[in-house]
């Protein structure tokens, strides 16, 4: 709706300069290009990290809207760019190539406006799946900030060249629409982190084993009791140990926040994650963050059903001792390829014994592309498996934790179940 509404006033105020520009296929090229940074600015408040955004929609939600509104962003400006050369050519009778060298050497801020279309691509390109497949979280991650740079850069083409900046009505909107994007850049994805990790001055107190590529970390700090933390959410983590400190990574809590110490667990699938096992005590950390909204708020009472894969567990296992759940209303199906990486057997087993929690492993390779199951439940489809193995699921909470086809698929078999979305909480596993 807000973005409906933006696009709106937006035409509207296109609307009324079109007499004092020129119009046709120039007219068109403007409106695209309007659209665009209307689209831009929204895309960057969408990822800006507002506290209240995040709880109310989710960072799953936000993600996606962020996504689906870059991309469409990034195709208004390729239009833009055809149209604008297009229509100049035409007025002028001149080829597209010759109209677009001239608007190079003829105009300073079109050298912007091309550098903030190569910033855009580069962007979109390490979005895509199959490109950002293959890249490292740290690179990818890097890589994207340079969505910040195309802002800046198209800036001074919009105010040089841009004939539907110059009223009014359009420099009030678009001054706005620019300072709300860049005030809340500014106080939520920067000055928030660094005011949290100055105040709480978290380091590194032990780096523990739990199994073979999987450590957990944990780390002492001051006024813990202060910092809004909840079992659940995640952490962006960048560790001052002396290399690729601009990286950060996103680690979930797998402990349940006690105002003494925090514990991240960390499974090493790229250069940022493994070198956390290398991490000494005393190592200071920066912090952004918390973020996450699967926490004990949307729990609505009465059963809980949790299914983990892998490291999935971890801000499972802090939820399972956060929720008020009655004493054996829990299970926790844990899937895993191999024995050895069922790990944190001891607190399970506490968990057993003190909350009267019910867990399930879910051991071995997995049944059939598309399945969440192992081998070892081949007579059964997967939502005959989660009807067995969590009677009665329809009137629980469930809450999943994975990579995300395994995910679907459980939330598929949930669905299926009569799981109301409203009881059906998720936690992305992937970039």
């Amino acid at each position: 709706m807000t973005a409906a509404f933006s696009l709106s006033v937006v035409t509207a105020l296109w609307l009324t300069g079109l007499g004092e520009a020129p119009g046709g296929i120039a007219a068109a090229g403007r409106l695209a290009a309007l659209w665009s940074a209307d689209l831009l600015l929204i895309q960057v408040v969408l990822m800006a990290r507002i506290p209240w955004l995040e709880r109310t929609y989710g960072q799953d939600t936000l993600a996606t809207w962020h996504r689906w509104t870059g991309f469409t962003s990034f195709h208004l400006l390729l239009l833009h760019v055809v149209l604008a050369i297009v229509g100049r050519a035409e007025r002028a009778g001149t080829g597209l190539l010759a109209q677009t060298w001239t608007l190079l050497v003829t105009y300073k801020s079109i050298v912007f406006a091309f550098l903030s279309l190569f910033a855009f691509v580069l962007v979109v390109v390490t979005s895509l799946r199959r490109v950002r497949r293959r890249l490292r979280y740290e690179s990818w991650h890097l890589l994207h900030l340079y969505a910040y740079l195309g802002v800046l850069f198209a800036l001074p083409h919009e105010i040089l060249l841009g004939s539907d900046f110059r009223s009014g009505a359009a420099k009030a909107y678009w001054w706005a629409l620019y300072a709300i994007a860049a005030t809340s850049t500014l106080i939520f994805r920067i000055g928030l982190p660094v005011w949290r990790t100055l105040r709480h001055r978290l380091t590194v107190d032990e780096v523990v084993t739990e199994a073979p590529g999987l450590v957990s970390v944990y780390l002492r700090g001051h006024h813990l009791e202060d910092l809004p933390a909840r079992a659940g959410q995640y952490f962006v983590w960048r560790f001052l140990d002396g290399s690729r400190v601009l990286h950060g990574n996103p680690f979930s809590l797998s402990g349940r926040p006690n105002g003494d110490r925090l514990r991240i667990t960390v499974k090493s699938v790229g250069d940022g994650s493994a070198r956390v096992a290398t991490l000494r005590p005393g190592t200071r950390a920066l912090i952004e963050g918390p973020y996450g909204r699967m926490t004990a708020d949307n729990y609505s009472g009465g059963p809980v059903t949790m299914l983990a894969c892998g490291i999935g567990v971890t801000p499972l296992l802090a939820l399972l001792w956060d929720l008020p759940y009655d004493y054996g209303k829990a299970t926790l199906v844990y899937r895993t390829r191999h024995p050895h990486e069922v790990v944190f057997l001891s607190e399970l087993e506490r968990l057993e014994r003190d909350r009267g929690v019910r867990v399930v492993p879910l051991v071995g390779p997995r049944l059939a592309d598309g399945s969440w199951l192992p081998m070892a439940f081949a007579e059964y489809t997967d939502t005959e498996a989660l009807r067995s193995l969590a009677p009665g699921i329809a009137h629980h909470n469930v809450y999943v934790c994975g990579p995300d086809a395994w995910t679907a698929a459980v939330l598929r078999s949930a669905r299926e179940l009569g799981v109301p979305q409203a009881r059906l909480h998720r936690e992305r596993f992937a970039w």
